[in-house]
């Protein structure tokens, strides 16, 4: 480990180079997002994703709590909303449920979380536990598989039309209403990050941090493709 702190250019640039692991190359993706996967296969990709969606406020709630920087909480707040719902905004649990009955499942059904795969459970259970239980910026630099989200909402935006013709357009809103979302979000988690971690240990720190929640979702891939098989 260098004895010196890299500049807040080298430092992003290194955690931008944590996408070569993003679930984007997971073979589970590449399927949905090549044409190769059966209904039954994207119906358990969405049932199963449903249980990280309701998640996701959770975490970003967790952060609040701990975090006593009422600037910060200000912006951070959005984040809930824009999931849960705000007034004149669906949010993104409710248009993942849209995208839900898009795919022919029954609400429901996925409410229920019966479809949830134990090991899709563990591994996003794992991550609410390490924003509620680490600092607060920690929490925010797990966040930061955002960068690398925008270019797989822009796939299966370019791809599942074509691909799976009998998803009701609608049903995609979710990939829409993220595009705008993301930049704002990875701004900011970004600008935390890069403040914080400014030693050589600390910046290593947020560099396993990353690589922590990019294997929390890559383990959500592998359980599914082993519950629903990978078509080639």
């Amino acid at each position: 480990m260098s004895s010196i702190a890299w500049s807040a250019e080298e430092f992003e640039q290194r955690l931008r180079a944590q996408g070569r692991a993003y679930h984007i190359h997971h073979p589970f993706n590449a399927m949905l997002n090549t044409g190769k996967a059966s209904p039954e296969q994207i119906r358990g990709w969405v049932a199963n994703r449903y249980y990280y969606q309701i998640s996701i406020p959770r975490k970003d709630a967790a952060i609040l709590a701990n975090c006593p920087d009422r600037a910060v909480r200000r912006q951070w707040i959005e984040r809930i909303l824009n999931h849960d719902g705000n007034e004149g905004d669906v949010g993104g649990i409710e248009a993942w449920l849209r995208l839900a009955e898009a795919v022919g499942l029954e609400r429901a059904y996925v409410e229920s979380l019966s479809e949830v795969v134990p090991a899709v459970r563990f591994a996003v259970d794992a991550y609410v536990t390490f924003a509620r239980q680490s600092p607060w910026q920690e929490a925010v630099c797990s966040s930061l598989t955002e960068l690398f989200a925008p270019e797989i909402h822009r796939q299966r935006l370019a791809t599942w039309p074509e691909h799976y013709p009998w998803i009701d357009h609608e049903g995609l809103h979710y990939f829409r209403s993220r595009m705008p979302l993301a930049k704002r979000d990875v701004d900011h988690g970004l600008s935390v990050t890069l403040e914080y971690f400014n030693t050589p240990e600390q910046q290593q720190r947020a560099l396993d941090i990353l690589k922590f929640k990019l294997d929390i979702l890559w383990a959500m891939n592998d359980a599914m493709a082993q519950r629903y098989g990978v078509s080639t």
